[in-house]
């Protein structure tokens, strides 16, 4: 579910590393924002990440 409708970005696994060099597993998750865009000249509602919110990526539909 957390998954970027324009740029594909998605859920990033990597490990905890403690001060005592243990490891434990963790994910990263984009910040993923539910938005009304205009998409193939229609609005629809879709999932999309806040910097491409941000860079003009997405037509907003109003």
């Amino acid at each position: 579910m957390a998954r970027c409708y324009v740029c594909e970005k998605g859920t990033v696994f990597g490990n905890n590393v403690s001060h005592s060099v243990r490891r434990t597993p963790r994910t990263w998750k984009p910040n993923i924002r539910k938005i009304k865009a205009i998409v193939d000249g229609t609005p629809k509602s879709i999932y999309v990440c806040t910097r491409c919110l941000r860079s003009n990526k997405v037509t907003r539909a109003m």
